[in-house]
């Protein structure tokens, strides 16, 4: 050995902080195999532990280490075509379910999955019987006298080359054999020095995953597996494989077999035998299937093996639950001409659970049916519904005790429901609760005494909930829903469905109908007192707008020969709400509250202006105006009758349905203006401006209402035609004007001081004549009462005895002659132009 080659590197890595790991691993070979002096001498000469040589040397022997997640990168093709295929294998497993009636086979998806990694897996507990073989580390620490950490691989020969003791056969030896031989020769080789020993690194091994796999083939696992962990690294076992009947197979021969069910049901692992290498799992088709439903644990088609018996399957599938009915358990088979046929079994006798279950079985445990006896139910607007325990002698006020505790805000507490049930003939009736006496009076002939299967309707009070809606709309938590459904519509529908369903010829149809001015019209249980004051009280009782003198029943009867027909009997209903009626209420009779002819209702009309008392009155039917301005106390003596401004509501009406005609009409011209301006030019642009002016003024405007009257004649003149006034109806009466307005297509205008004497052209002229647009051939003249007074054949009707007066206006209308829609247009401007004078004169007030 030179000792200047080993050296040499030694003193070049000097000056750095010189550790064992610095060293290459030829350096290190080379340094142990000098006399252990040697070694001593030089690991003190430059600061090396001798000790992290040796373990150095060791570990990098070791096994590089396995990549053992797989980058997304690497996926290849084959990888997605498997990932294709476990798809497909999913969708025809669903489909097999679908025809199993939604039930799947039982513990598949235990072992279901992909493979993770093919690396030897090494975090598990070694026992001391295994095996040892080339490709396991064993870890000797050695204290005492001399400290090492030594990692000894067993080589292929199935040897580790133990330091200055020469090789040492381990192969085929338990790991605890192995251990006691290592220590014994430690301590016969070094005097002082004591040795502990274990497993490092385990080897790998490949064995084989054939049959029914998923993912079947050859796979590297580690040499501590066992069958369940190859499955797991297979990805598990198709639905199509047995789990009762797994085979472990070495050299060709059956080792052992496996059940899983005894694993997944009993956790029973002792057949899990552990596997060496080249070891095959084979797993062959499933065997048997029986299904099993209903009121079990584990719902699900089981594998069977020795099980052959109801009591079997039914542990298999964890039990009964307590909701199950054993005495008629349905078993659905095939008989031996291939017909499904359904056999019974009663689990609680010993020879249901001994009953045979063959191949292809389906068995389904029933549920027990509903509470059949000993409870009442409360449904509807209560605090608590639902069903309570029923004892003899229960009344309502046994279940309601607090009327404010026990029912929801929005109860009706007048009223609640009793639906009883027959129990020899299976029908119901209603009995009708007076809720609130009932409560309050326990033990009086309105607690009713209960029965079992009683139910009690609750009902919400719909004023209470229309007086609370502000109040509940504020809360995010309740919705209009859930305050209207607990109404007597909504509660009663299916008690009138059973019924009407129930009806007999003997039995008619016990249900009534009624309309009319009632809290809550609709289609009712008939009342068992038959009386019509408790089909009234049912119906939220009755308004205050019914008239009490008459009320009609409507009545579906036969003839003698069979055919039916309808009276009408008349009631007296005040009678009747007293109890001294003797009409007893029949099946389908439809009862018709009437209401007081034209209850509360109430016309008005509204004075305004120059009157003595001003204000809304309310008048009789067929009161005139004159009459109500008699009770105003007349007008004042500033009152200008001619210039009084009388509205009415259907006048309105028409106007507006008349501006909205104009406004449409007006639309349609002015598109077809635009669409002629190419050939017309500037002459086009001017008549659509004129149409959109038009059209402004029409949009603008608002109806008025306006009846031309002759107030000084309705309140001096008898023979003046009375005006019957109308609900809505308006009168404004100004003060004296002393101004003359000229309005339209004038320069300027504007009122002007009335002076006697002066004409119409005297009143343009002062507002700065006709424009370019005026149509001065039709100028005329609205008076102040709203009437029109047109031109005579002269050119100015006021060169003649006709004079203007304090009040009137001069209308200026706008020239349409050069238009195409002259009479439309000019019908137009008057409507605006006369709508405006109203408001005008109403405005001024």
């Amino acid at each position: 050995m030179n000792l200047k080659s080993l050296l040499i590197p030694l003193a070049m890595l000097l000056p750095m902080a010189v550790t064992a790991q610095s060293i290459s691993q030829s350096q290190i070979e080379q340094f142990q195999s000098l006399p252990r002096a040697q070694q001593e001498a030089l690991a003190s000469q430059y600061g090396l532990d001798l000790d992290d040589i040796q373990s150095s040397g060791q570990r990098n022997q070791r096994p590089q280490d396995v990549q053992v997640v797989e980058p997304v990168a690497s996926i290849t093709d084959e990888d997605r075509e498997q990932a294709r295929r476990e798809k497909e294998e999913d969708k025809r497993e669903q489909e097999a379910a679908d025809k199993n009636g939604g039930l799947k086979p039982f513990g598949y998806d235990l072992f279901r999955g992909s493979p993770t990694t093919f690396a030897p897996v090494t975090e598990i507990p070694v026992p001391s019987e295994y095996t040892l073989g080339p490709g396991d580390v064993l870890r000797i620490q050695l204290w005492g006298k001399e400290n090492q950490s030594l990692e000894l691989p067993v080589s292929r020969d199935g040897t580790i080359s133990f330091p200055q003791s020469g090789p040492m056969s381990v192969a085929g030896l338990s790991f605890d054999e192995a251990r006691q031989q290592i220590r014994k020769q430690v301590s016969e080789q070094y005097i002082g020095v004591q040795a502990s020993v274990s497993l490092g690194e385990l080897r790998s091994m490949r064995v084989f995953v054939l049959g029914e796999a998923r993912n079947p083939g050859s796979y590297s696992v580690s040499s501590l597996s066992t069958i369940t962990n190859a499955l797991y690294v297979s990805g598990g076992i198709k639905q199509t494989g047995s789990l009762r009947n797994l085979q472990h197979k070495r050299d060709g021969k059956l080792v052992g077999t496996l059940d899983l069910y005894e694993l997944l049901l009993q956790g029973d692992s002792s057949n899990d035998n552990r596997l060496q290498p080249g070891d095959v799992i084979f797993i062959p088709p499933v065997g048997e299937r029986a299904g099993i439903d209903g009121e079990v644990y584990r719902p699900a088609l089981y594998e069977l093996k020795n099980e052959n018996s109801l009591a079997d399957l039914v542990s298999m599938a964890g039990g009964l639950t307590s909701q199950a009915y054993p005495q008629r358990i349905n078993i659905e088979r095939t008989n031996e001409d291939f017909l499904r046929i359904i056999a019974e079994a009663d689990y609680t006798a010993a020879k249901g659970k001994k009953a045979r279950i063959q191949a292809g079985d389906r068995v389904n445990i029933p549920s027990i049916s509903d509470i059949t006896g000993q409870y009442i139910e409360i449904s509807g607007a209560a605090t608590r519904p639902g069903r309570f325990a029923w004892v003899p002698g229960m009344r309502v006020s046994s279940v309601f005790r607090n009327i404010d505790a026990d029912l929801m805000p929005i109860a009706d507490k007048r009223y609640a429901a009793i639906v009883r049930t027959d129990k020899s003939t299976d029908t119901i009736s209603v009995l009708n609760l007076r809720l609130r006496n009932a409560i309050q009076n326990p033990g009086s002939e309105f607690d009713f005494l209960l029965e079992e299967k009683d139910k009690l309707l609750i009902f919400s009070d719909a004023g209470k909930v229309e007086r609370d809606k502000e109040l509940l709309e504020k809360s995010d938590d309740i919705e209009d829903e859930e305050r209207r459904k607990f109404t007597r519509e909504r509660l009663f529908e299916p008690v009138l469905r059973r019924l009407k369903s129930q009806a007999t010829p003997s039995s008619p149809q016990r249900t009534i109908q009624i309309t009319g001015p009632v809290r809550y019209p609709g289609e009712y249980p008939l009342p068992a007192s038959r009386q019509l004051a408790d089909a009234v009280f049912v119906a939220g009782g009755l308004k205050d707008s019914a008239s009490l003198f008459n009320a009609e029943v409507a009545r579906y009867t036969t003839d003698e020969n069979g055919i039916g027909k309808t009276r009408i009997l008349n009631v007296n209903l005040a009678d009747a709400m007293d109890g001294n009626g003797t009409l007893a209420l029949q099946s389908r009779d439809r009862i018709l509250i009437k209401s007081i002819p034209e209850f509360a209702k109430t016309s008005t009309i509204e004075l305004q202006g120059e009157v003595r008392y001003p204000g809304v009155y309310t008048f009789r039917n067929g009161e005139t105006l004159k009459q109500v301005i008699e009770r105003a106390g007349g007008l004042t003596g500033n009152a200008f009758p001619r210039g009084a401004v009388f509205t009415r509501e259907k006048l309105r009406q028409l106007e507006a349905q008349r501006l909205r005609e104009a406004e449409e009409r007006l639309q349609g011209d002015l598109l077809g203006v635009q669409l002629e301006g190419d050939g017309l030019g500037g002459e086009s642009a001017d008549r659509a401006q004129q149409v959109e002016e038009l059209l402004e003024d029409v949009q603008s405007s608002r109806p008025v209402g306006r009846m031309v009257v002759d107030l000084e004649a309705v309140v001096n003149d008898e023979s003046y035609q009375a005006i019957r006034l109308q609900d809505g109806d308006r009168l404004t009466i100004p003060t004296v004007p002393q101004s003359v307005t000229v309005f339209g297509e004038v320069q300027f205008p504007t009122s002007h001081l009335h002076q006697a004497g002066l004409t119409v052209d005297d009143y343009l002229d002062r507002s700065g004549g006709p424009t370019r647009q005026a149509d001065e051939s039709r100028v005329y003249v609205v008076k102040a009462d709203g009437s029109v007074m047109l031109p005579e054949k002269s050119r100015w009707f006021g060169s003649r005895s006709q004079q203007l007066e304090p009040g009137d206006t001069i209308i200026m209308p706008i020239d349409v002659d050069r238009l195409n829609q002259l009479e439309l247009w000019s019908n137009v401007s008057q409507i605006v132009y006369q709508m405006a004078l109203g408001a005008a004169a109403v405005g001024n007030l």
